[in-house]
């Protein structure tokens, strides 16, 4: 599995979160530095990531000790506590970090946060509500992503009659306004990206297309 490019990540609040975060970033072997004030929480991680230290977001000394300056990324993942997540954001601003992500609990914390610097904002719980009602309202559709207000990215199950055809035998960008932009193979998992046009599908693949909502609707409809 490659490395990204060498490319430092730290992430700051080691709640369910953080966690998260940090064992998928370290699962592709990307360099992590987790940080957290509880040491249960830092001890659960030690093994998992590059460095984990019982640190005080909220000191940017701290900070600097345990070298969060040199990252290109930060996650801040206390998203239920406005002030050291302020000062976190304030403090990796301070550090020079280039691009910051923080989780917000509500709308009001989201802006906050947007205001005084983080490039990226997130309410996973919100987010992933709205991702789960969007799944479960295609009956097809295994999962969605938004794109922008029109078009998402769907990954589905491929129908019975496309077994052992082409995506030139099914042509179907004319047919249904969609476009394939990747096929799961159903034994190994794994996701060819940007099929050839003579790819052959196979009998319980998955198809990753991307197409507007109305595109999309009509498809799942279509399909048995």
């Amino acid at each position: 599995m490659k490395k990204y490019q060498n490319r430092q990540y730290a992430v700051l609040g080691l709640g369910i979160f953080g966690s998260t975060v940090a064992k998928t970033l370290s699962k592709y072997n990307a360099e992590v530095i987790a940080v957290d004030i509880d040491q249960k929480c830092v001890n659960r991680m030690a093994d998992v990531v590059t460095q984990a230290m019982q640190c005080d977001i909220t000191d940017i000394d701290q900070l600097r000790a345990a070298g969060i300056q040199d990252c290109d990324v930060a996650v801040v993942s206390m998203g239920n506590h406005l002030e050291q997540s302020v000062m976190a954001i304030i403090n990796l601003k301070e550090l020079g970090i280039p691009y910051i992500v923080a989780k917000a609990k509500n709308k009001r914390y989201m802006q906050i946060f947007s205001k005084i610097g983080a490039n990226k904002v997130v309410r996973p719980e919100k987010e992933m509500a709205e991702q789960v009602a969007k799944g479960i309202l295609g009956k097809n559709i295994i999962d969605i992503i938004d794109l922008d207000s029109e078009y998402s990215v769907v990954e589905i199950p491929a129908p019975k009659e496309w077994t052992g055809k082409t995506l030139i035998d099914l042509n179907l960008r004319r047919k249904y306004g969609i476009n394939v932009i990747g096929i799961r193979n159903h034994v190994t998992g794994d996701l060819n990206v940007c099929p050839e046009p003579e790819c052959t599908i196979e009998k319980d693949d998955h198809i990753v297309l991307i197409a507007d909502g109305d595109a999309i609707n009509k498809f799942d409809n279509m399909i048995d």
